[in-house]
């Protein structure tokens, strides 16, 4: 199956090049580039990729503003994937409220934006790393105590190391292998999850992690 891919980037040798990098893989096809969030937004609306890759910095419509206009359509079946120079932790919290399926930092080598597309269309999310473990530390640090729900005490044990391992972009095989478990399993662990904490799918489930700050604890080997 080839996955079909759209490039929205206002720097014309930026977009060239990751397209040039998507079309060396057999699976991947970049369907169109365009150079502004508006022309993103009818793009793929108009020809339905599996995945969006946008830029947050463009003319016309930022890619957060054209992520949060394509992910509100019921119709929309296109992941995005937000690319940035910049690592603010306010646009990282913008994305995962939108639902966004990855941020990553545009000096990620080529290869890991390549893969980053095939983890959005598995319906995975991704963070960059080096975000990841900024806001893990801050979280560490008091500087940003996140606020726990309640609806997280509902969770089993086993339940929350899933969710743990979710919003580490982990796959439900790599999930299985990681605590011994069935990928049956795993999946009967994700639906009750999304259940518990009303979440509509396993970005969410990765948002809500981030935002509350799960992601810098250990999921553990334990519980069973």
């Amino acid at each position: 199956m080839t996955l079909r891919v759209l490039v929205a980037d206002d720097h014309a040798m930026f977009r060239s090049g990751l397209r040039a990098a998507l079309d060396t893989q057999a699976d991947l096809e970049c369907v169109a580039e365009v150079s502004d969030g508006r022309a993103a937004v009818e793009e793929v609306r108009r020809l339905r990729p599996d995945v969006a890759i946008l830029d947050i910095r463009m003319p016309r419509l930022d890619g957060l503003r054209a992520t949060d206009t394509l992910l509100a359509d019921p119709a929309n079946t296109t992941k995005v994937v937000l690319l940035t120079t910049y690592d603010h932790d306010a646009y990282v919290h913008r994305a995962l409220r939108a639902g966004a399926s990855g941020f990553l930092l545009k000096s990620l080598p080529p290869e890991e934006l390549i893969a980053a597309v095939r983890v959005a269309a598995r319906g995975d999310a991704l963070i960059d790393p080096s975000v990841t473990r900024r806001l893990s530390a801050r979280l560490a640090d008091g500087l940003a105590p996140p606020t726990v729900p309640a609806a997280l005490d509902g969770l089993t044990a086993r339940e929350r190391e899933v969710l743990l391992l979710l919003a580490r972009a982990y796959s439900n095989a790599e999930i299985a292998g990681r605590l011994g478990i069935g990928d049956e399993t795993v999946k009967t662990h994700v639906s009750r999850i999304l259940a518990k904490l009303d979440l509509r799918d396993r970005v969410h489930a990765v948002a809500y992690a981030h935002l509350h700050g799960l992601v810098g604890q250990d999921p553990g080997h334990s519980a069973r």
